[in-house]
């Protein structure tokens, strides 16, 4: 295997970096206070529009696509888009900055693989312009729905429309004041084969029926603009033209969109451990305890190596995952896939806390990003699939690698 980055992708993130520290590193706690202010809830940053343009302007827009789309992306591969995620995701909220953001990331892929061209004309070009962001929603709050079989809401034919019922929750994104559209998972036959009942249909946020009954807080944080939602959906009615790929491809669809998605979030979550790792190793040349820095406790610098090399072996696993991807498919590295959604978010976790516990009460509050970070970083143990439903479809995988049936 070779993980030696392509000229494209070391240009961009030399170009990313210095975009950061230019432009974003100086405005990071003025974003931050604005947002925890309770009078800003689901308001935007006014600085935004601005850095977006910028970002444009820098050819840093869309490079998540991993493939081009005309001149509104530069054609990335998954390895070689690995390296800006990571970088990104050292600033929670950065990523929007670059049109790299979920979930319009995933929906964005959904459209460019799944959307007819008028779906496509509607909705994709306007995301791809960052003109509107977008919502997902498939996870219901009465069902188990870490699998995603068990979703009840129904989409049911009526002429020429769907009708649309059920309650979702943990709705990325549709907090948002530019919130434009969803993509909605639900049953348009209840009766069929267990994995083709569901369909993905596309319901603009102002369609009547559609209601955000409540924002969702993690851990306290808001996650504001784009938040999560609970929302009703009361005999929505959209038109049947607005149904993704066909009646019962739901589920196809909805494989095709995590695999892509998966490295994106673990690649942030190595990027917000490596930044924790420098924040704790930068304190302990600060800090004099019992007469002595800490950086000379052999307990501090055992904590500080440790955390190195679960960070590089995580980002050398991720990186053989988008590797896969790209040469193979992600049907093909779905083990991978999997492994990688159970180990980051466990190793970013770790190193993390050791960081906060290094940096003692600055540690747990406001003025550096490491609750922020943890709290993002638990939750990830959940979206996109929990641990345990990875580790029993990952168990089952390589057991049956083994075994002669």
């Amino acid at each position: 295997m070779n993980f030696d980055y392509s000229d494209k992708s070391i240009a961009l993130q030399e170009k990313l970096k210095d975009f950061l520290e230019t432009y974003v590193h100086p405005i990071e706690k003025e974003v931050e206070l604005f947002h925890q202010n309770p009078e800003n809830s689901w308001k935007r940053w006014p600085g935004m529009e601005a850095l977006k343009q910028k970002a444009k302007n820098a050819g840093l827009w869309n490079v998540f696509l991993p493939s081009a789309y005309g001149e509104l992306s530069p054609g990335l591969s998954n390895l070689e888009y690995a390296p800006l995620a990571e970088i990104m995701g050292r600033i929670i909220w950065s990523s929007e900055i670059f049109n790299c953001s979920p979930p319009d990331t995933g929906n964005m892929e959904v459209l460019a693989k799944y959307g007819n061209p008028d779906q496509q004309d509607k909705w994709l070009k306007p995301l791809l312009n960052g003109e509107i962001r977008s919502a997902f929603l498939m996870t219901e709050p009465d069902v188990a729905s870490s699998d995603a079989t068990n979703i009840e809401t129904s989409i049911i034919s009526d002429g020429n429309d769907y009708v649309i019922n059920g309650r979702k929750w943990w709705s990325s994104g549709a907090m948002d004041p530019n919130c434009k559209i969803a993509i909605v998972m639900g049953k348009t036959n209840f009766d069929a084969p267990r994995h083709v009942q569901q369909s993905m249909v596309l319901v603009p946020m102002d369609t009547p029926g559609l209601k955000i009954e409540r924002a969702l807080s993690v851990f306290g944080y808001t996650d504001s603009p784009e938040g999560h939602a609970e929302i009703i959906l009361d005999n929505v009615r959209v038109p049947k033209s607005n149904l993704l790929l066909g009646e019962g491809r739901g589920f196809e669809i909805a494989q095709g969109r995590l695999g892509p998605g998966r490295i994106h979030h673990c690649m942030r979550l190595i990027g917000m451990a490596q930044r924790s790792l420098e924040i704790m190793s930068k304190r302990t040349v600060q800090r004099k305890p019992f007469g002595r820095t800490l950086d000379t406790f052999s307990s501090i610098r055992q904590d500080i190596a440790l955390s190195a090399c679960e960070i590089e072996q995580t980002r050398l696993l991720v990186l053989s995952a988008a590797d896969k991807m790209d040469k193979v498919g992600n049907k093909e590295a779905k083990d991978l896939i999997a492994m990688i959604k159970i180990v980051t978010p466990q190793m970013a976790l770790r190193v993390i806390d050791r960081a906060i516990q290094i940096l003692g009460g600055k540690g747990v509050g406001s003025d550096t990003p490491l609750a922020h970070f943890y709290a993002a970083a638990r939750t990830l143990r959940l979206a996109d699939g929990p641990d345990e439903v990875h580790m029993s479809q990952l168990g089952k995988s390589t057991i049956n690698k083994y075994v002669k049936k």
